[in-house]
């Protein structure tokens, strides 16, 4: 299951999704996972949820991330919700493909993982493939 929070920059989208993650490290009975570009949450995130910062494995596109994303899912089977900040400072402003791998990651996660997204974007702006997402 995928949840976007959208928004344009400075509509508070990071500190909603800091909220999340601190209430789900309470909750949950599994493991939260944190995706981040630059380790900016840092000192903002609860110590039980597992920061992983993408730059540190050269991830830039779209297919690498997902990759990478398959490659943390397989590697702990734990896993009850991931959290991805900044998606499209990996991607870039490709809307099509961020709804191809919205789509893809959707598929991989299904309904034991719940994973919650941020795009920097006006909702305006994205197709219905990233749309439905809302």
């Amino acid at each position: 299951m995928i949840k976007l929070i959208v928004g344009t920059k400075g509509s508070g989208k990071t500190k909603a999704m800091v909220d999340m993650i601190n209430n789900a490290t309470q909750t949950t009975t599994g493991n939260v996972v944190v995706i981040e570009k630059c380790m900016n949450l840092t000192y903002h995130i609860d110590y039980k949820a597992r920061l992983i910062d993408m730059d540190e494995y050269k991830i830039s596109g779209f297919d690498m991330l997902y990759g990478f994303i398959s490659g943390v899912l397989a590697g702990n089977y734990d896993i009850t919700e991931l959290y991805v900040d900044g998606i499209l400072k990996v991607g870039g402003r490709d809307y099509e493909a961020l709804g191809k791998t919205l789509a893809a990651v959707d598929a991989l996660a299904g309904e034991n993982v719940k994973v919650i997204v941020t795009v920097s974007a006006d909702e305006a702006e994205l197709p219905d493939s990233v749309k439905k997402y809302l």
